[in-house]
């Protein structure tokens, strides 16, 4: 499964793991709602993810939207690898809206 959820005390990791795209995105959609819905902090780990389509990323946009409006704080664990970030670029997407854990 290329989306996964982990949770700790006042944590809830996502994990992507190689191409998420269309088919994951019922998955990747449900992982984030209970994620933001659970109050913890949303880490998202991009670092083994090889392609997103728009159909991730747009969920990804959203689910940082909801989060912020929630007071849930959201970051990236890890680096975004180049070929997300070019994806972000292709897709139109100025700045991706989840800021890079200092962890």
């Amino acid at each position: 499964m290329p989306v996964t959820l982990e949770q700790g005390e006042g944590w809830c990791l996502i994990r992507m793991e190689g191409e998420v795209d269309i088919s994951s995105a019922a998955d990747l959609k449900k992982l984030l709602i209970d994620a933001v819905a659970s109050g913890k902090e949303l880490r998202v780990d991009l670092e083994r993810a090889t392609e997103l389509d728009v159909t991730a990323l747009q969920l990804l946009w959203a689910a940082e939207r909801e989060a912020r409006g929630a007071v849930v704080p959201v970051t990236l664990a890890g680096h975004l690898p180049e070929a997300i970030s070019v994806a972000v670029s292709d897709a139109g997407f100025e700045k991706f809206p989840i800021p890079v854990s200092s962890n």
